[in-house]
């Protein structure tokens, strides 16, 4: 009797960590990478944001997740700054349809704003790459979604970081904003930030650019971005030559 008991608590605890640990197939694990470094004051930050939940929220974004062949994908929302600031908005959800994807968008939205100081999206990759096994996912696909309006000022070096994205098979895909502001506290910075993003921020097969003309073209820009990203139409109509760096 003694050893049947046994048995039987081994059997349910095997159980429960076979649960714990089941990993969930999806189409793909996508880190959304948001810049709100000292060049993106609150209401720059806020218009992101916006961006993200209408379009995680449109009857597009949910209908590209729908189509894939699992139906499903799983979605990290990450705001970063320098090199000791990438954090975690949004914890890594599994979105199946509109009901999930209102979930999330929800904790997006009501996130409190906590504002970093530089511009280190070389450690925001690094830190990606740490994200992606800290997921109970099984992609087809990871990429890496960064969006930001100025180029690297500080952090682990970008060159390295995207190379070993890029050997993991991961893609990192851009959204630049071209924001005419300046800073009147920083130097300025003359540098074409969609031509910046295309050959120092991408990587891997097929990744690509979609640049905002400003914060207020960022909510077009993200849709758009978001839709190829999940339905892997990379290649058509966006900035990228689907080349490895």
């Amino acid at each position: 009797m003694r050893i049947y008991i046994i048995s039987i608590i081994v059997s349910i605890f095997i159980g429960f960590a076979g649960h714990s640990y089941a990993r969930v197939a999806v189409d793909l694990e996508l880190i959304l990478a948001v810049d709100i470094s000292f060049s993106v004051d609150e209401s720059e930050a806020r218009k992101q944001r916006d961006g993200y939940v209408a379009a995680l929220q449109s009857e597009e974004v949910v209908d590209a997740i729908s189509s894939g062949p699992h139906g499903r994908i799983a979605v990290i929302y990450v705001e970063w700054a320098d090199s000791s600031v990438q954090r975690i908005v949004a914890p890594w959800t599994i979105i199946s349809g509109s009901e999930d994807a209102d979930a999330f968008a929800a904790k997006v939205r009501d996130a409190p704003f906590v504002q970093g100081h530089y511009t280190a999206i070389g450690s925001m990759v690094e830190k990606a790459m740490v994200l992606f096994e800290q997921n109970n996912a099984d992609g087809l696909r990871r990429v890496i979604d960064i969006s930001g309006d100025g180029p690297q000022n500080q952090g682990a070096p970008l060159e390295t970081a995207r190379l070993r994205a890029a050997d993991r098979d991961i893609v990192i895909n851009g959204l630049p904003i071209i924001s005419e502001k300046q800073d009147p506290w920083r130097p300025r910075v003359e540098v074409q930030i969609d031509n910046y993003y295309r050959n120092q921020v991408i990587a891997g097969p097929g990744a690509f650019v979609v640049p905002a003309r400003d914060f207020d073209d960022f909510k077009k820009a993200v849709l758009r971005k978001m839709i190829l990203e999940i339905a892997d139409n990379t290649g058509f109509g966006v900035v990228g030559n689907g080349m490895r760096p």
